[in-house]
């Protein structure tokens, strides 16, 4: 099926346009808030791995630095697109942390890692780039994947991330003790307390701005409390890119392989919820044909991670709750945030740099994001008539009970199959994929139930 033509750039001062094109000036900032509000996100897989994995601080560096460069240019094509190639829509890409637990698995199997030669995560990388040649290929079963996304699911879906991240901003928070927890709480507050009343009663590029105004406040008040303390000895070299296969190259297995396809497959719950949710902000619906797009583009991007030395990739729901914050929905604003990244990965020093950041800082800012994201989830699920024992309650709260359940305890599901885990470890994942069982099964019940009392079926309207 032959794709709409390039949409016309539009300057305007209209932002809620997604094809709006404002002046630099206004564009600039809010791309670095978006970077700002996904870096943490970001740059957590690969320090996550590389911690585990116990790799030296440089393979370490090397894994941020190949994520940043490749979440830019997987931002990069899901914004501006091609006739067959993305969703055009804004969209920030970053690694998937549903994949951490496959790749870690994978890198510290002894089958595979036999020697100091980097065996285990070259052949993570192999299974990267199997998987996203596949997603290539499978990309045209958007159109089947687009009606297990009903407004129930969505809502759901959304609610359970913002809850599932909140815990992250709360670590980064309170991290330490006495004098030092007083100091973290201090700056944390103080991002979360501007960006709270800048929302409420800031006007214009202010109130579009609060997160990264609240992050700029934290920032003074961590360096009065002495937890910055700028210095560029030891710093690393301005610009210094990542080449392909920077661990050698990748070695290929069937098993880990086919896991790694699994989570792919997986990721693109996440990457379709966020695109009918920005669809229906920007009034772009994310028809099947665009969710082709959209999980072609994850595709390339998987691949591409694979070659430059990182994993799959997927949307981000971070910043689909700060263009509900902001109101500014213009992909070109995101796809300036995408350059932003990719300059970040060219340069370990820029992206050593913002690494350096106080976790307080980024805390207090997730407090705000994060909660956002959870209450338009919860805004979702109210419009849908929410009642004890009706179909919307049961499968929202269910799905809320064991994605929590997770996030209380990631091993809480540890008496099923370990081929299983890298699922069920997963508070989002297992919260997504339950919200939608239970809505195929519970619609079917239904129509069964209508189907015996001879009352015609009609369509739901709403989930």
């Amino acid at each position: 099926m032959a794709s709409a033509p390039m949409p016309q750039l539009r300057k305007t001062s209209d932002p809620n346009g997604v094809d709006a094109v404002l002046p630099i000036a206004r564009m600039l900032p809010l791309a670095v808030q978006h970077v700002m509000v996904m870096y943490m996100g970001a740059i957590t897989v690969p320090l996550v791995i590389g911690r585990v994995l116990a790799l030296p601080a440089a393979q370490t560096a090397t894994l941020i630095q190949a994520d940043l460069l490749t979440s830019g240019i997987a931002t990069l094509l899901q914004t501006i697109g091609t006739r067959w190639l993305g969703a055009r829509l804004p969209l920030m890409q970053g690694v998937s942390f549903a994949t951490v637990s496959c790749v870690i698995g994978i890198a510290s199997s002894p089958t595979f890692a036999h020697s100091q030669q980097n065996e285990g995560l070259r052949t993570v990388y192999g299974a990267v780039i199997v998987a996203g040649l596949v997603a290539i290929l499978a990309a045209p079963l958007g159109r089947y994947v687009m009606k297990l996304f009903p407004p129930i699911v969505v809502g759901t879906s959304l609610a359970i991330m913002g809850l599932s991240l909140l815990p992250v901003a709360v670590n980064e928070i309170a991290a330490g003790t006495g004098v030092q927890a007083g100091r973290n709480m201090l700056v944390a507050m103080s991002v979360f307390a501007c960006a709270i009343a800048l929302s409420i009663a800031g006007r214009g590029v202010f109130k579009n701005l609060a997160v990264i105004i609240g992050v700029g406040l934290g920032l003074v008040v961590a360096f009065l409390a002495g937890q910055l303390s700028p210095h560029l000895s030891g710093m690393p070299p301005l610009l210094a890119p990542v080449a392909p296969f920077p661990l050698g190259w990748p070695i290929f297995h069937l098993m880990p392989s086919l896991s790694m396809i699994v989570i792919v497959a997986i990721t693109w719950v996440e990457s379709v919820g966020d695109a009918v949710v920005v669809g229906e902000m920007t009034n772009r619906p994310a028809t099947p044909e665009r969710v082709s797009r959209l999980l072609r583009a994850d595709g390339v991007a998987t691949l591409l991670g694979g070659i430059m030395g990182s994993f799959p990739y997927t949307a981000f729901s971070e910043n689909v709750a700060l263009l509900s914050i902001t109101g500014v929905r213009s992909r070109w604003i995101v796809a300036l945030a995408g350059g932003i990244l990719f300059v970040l990965g060219l340069s370990p020093f820029l992206a050593t740099a913002v690494a350096a950041l106080p976790p307080a800082v980024a805390g207090g800012a997730g407090l705000m994001i994060f909660g956002t994201l959870m209450m338009v989830g919860i805004q979702m699920l109210a419009s849908l008539g929410l009642e004890p024992g009706n179909r919307p309650f049961i499968v929202a709260s269910v799905s809320i009970v064991l994605a929590m359940a997770i996030v209380l305890k990631p091993d809480f599901f540890c008496f099923m199959p370990e081929w299983t885990q890298s699922v069920l470890q997963s508070p989002v994942v297992t919260g997504c994929l339950s919200a939608i069982a239970l809505n195929i099964i519970l619609s079917f019940n239904k129509k069964t139930d209508d189907t015996e009392s001879g009352k015609p079926n009609h369509p739901a309207q709403h989930n």
